[in-house]
């Protein structure tokens, strides 16, 4: 179940939202009077989701060229209007990540559509994905194990960026067939359900020009030998994000390698958790990639 939506911050999580540092949250604070938080019985400063979105908004203008001194004697109204005004104008692009940042917050699908269309008139999709997207989805993921932002954050950006790639995908498949010197299987170890880069691989793979049979999420080993029945040339590929756990990785692999691996067929491995795998032990037909920037150079 998702928590409930968070209404009260630290300091410390309005640094790690904005970037601004809480050192100078509190000279914004003293000097220019643009907070008034709240305290608790410890004398603690804490901050309402309306002085989250000022902050995002007064750093926005502030990135943007305005003085913090000038911003400050603008009314929360005026601010505001202030930011969907640049928000309408294409040179906005530079701010993308902030302006995602602020949808999420607000929980705004139509900011994350408006501000992914002015990217995509000038960026490729794979050029958002891995600019824009990984970035902000690492960043997430901080605020995430920070307790920064809830659960329902994470997920209504997930989301969204999952809809992106997966019209990205489908105009990919519309194209023919190009290449048929390989066919890739993609799907996710039991257990796992962090999907976003194994779709993000399949528009890849798609739109270079391959067959690929796109199987998900938490697919058990045994569910592949399947698919080898139909197929020759086979590269299996999966990511780990969090699963296998750490000390059942080895005998996993060990596992893909004795039921799937031949003279015809290769695994690719691309995830957090692959990292933790020793690349001299991986047996031949394996491949771990350290980023999706390097996989996309051997399509």
């Amino acid at each position: 179940m998702l928590n409930n939506i968070k209404s009260s911050f630290s300091i410390k999580d309005l640094e790690n939202l904005s970037g601004v540092k809480a050192h100078t949250i509190r000279i914004w604070e003293k000097r220019y009077e643009v907070f008034q938080p709240l305290r608790t019985d410890t004398n603690i400063r804490v901050y309402d989701l309306k002085s989250l979105q000022k902050l995002l908004n007064i750093n926005f203008l502030h990135e943007y060229g305005y003085k913090i001194s000038k911003i400050a004697s603008y009314s929360d109204e005026e601010i505001t209007a202030m930011v969907r005004g640049i928000v309408t104008e294409k040179n906005a692009k530079n701010h993308a990540l902030n302006i995602f940042k602020m949808a999420m917050m607000n929980f705004d699908h139509q900011l994350f559509v408006k501000t992914y269309n002015w990217l995509s008139e000038e960026k490729t999709f794979r050029q958002i994905f891995l600019e824009v997207f990984i970035p902000l989805l690492d960043e997430i993921g901080g605020l995430w194990q920070t307790n920064t932002i809830t659960p329902a954050h994470e997920h209504f950006m997930s989301h969204l960026i999952r809809q992106k790639i997966i019209l990205a995908v489908h105009e990919a498949q519309a194209k023919d067939r190009t290449k048929f010197d390989k066919t890739f299987v993609l799907s996710l170890p039991l257990n796992e359900i962090h999907d976003l880069g194994l779709l993000y691989l399949n528009y890849e793979m798609a739109n270079h020009g391959y067959q690929v049979i796109y199987l998900g999420e938490s697919v058990p080993l045994e569910n592949l030998h399947e698919v080898k029945k139909h197929f020759t040339n086979i590269v299996f590929v999966s990511y780990f994000t969090i699963q296998p756990a750490v000390e059942e990785l080895e005998s996993y692999v060990e596992t893909m390698t004795s039921e799937l691996v031949d003279d015809a067929t290769a695994i690719w491995l691309f995830g957090r958790m692959a990292q933790k795998l020793n690349i001299e032990k991986l047996p031949q037909h394996i491949t771990r990639f350290d980023t999706i920037a390097e996989c996309i150079q051997q399509l």
